[in-house]
């Protein structure tokens, strides 16, 4: 297994997330049920006199991979408004998206429009 971090990180980092997904709802994110579960869970699994506590470590393996999710699921978003958003495009506007340019057109003697 992977080294996860720390707890508070991971569990900011949900909350950061948390709040772009409730920016797009228009409405805070501290009345969503998944900001009232996470604080729960978190507080309900703080460090305690135990060695190895299992339940909290199950619960950050958890909360990464659902940090994971959510950051894909942004990420793949914005990438789709990007490149998929305008429909139809010109040939420059496509050559333009990858990084290249058209060659212009010669206008010297012997061409003809």
């Amino acid at each position: 297994m992977a080294a996860l971090g720390s707890p508070l990180c991971t569990l900011r980092s949900l909350l950061r997330e948390l709040r772009y997904v409730s920016a797009q709802a228009g409405r805070p994110y501290r009345d969503m049920a998944a900001y009232q579960h996470l604080r729960g869970a978190f507080r309900a699994h703080q460090i305690t006199s135990e060695k190895l506590c299992r339940a909290q470590h199950e619960l950050h393996f958890q909360a990464a991979t659902y940090l994971c999710l959510l950051r894909s699921v942004r990420e793949h978003l914005a990438l789709h408004q990007e490149y998929h958003a305008k429909g139809e495009r010109s040939t420059e506007e496509a050559a333009g998206l990858v990084g290249l340019k058209l060659p212009q057109q010669p206008g010297g003697k012997g061409w003809d429009p």
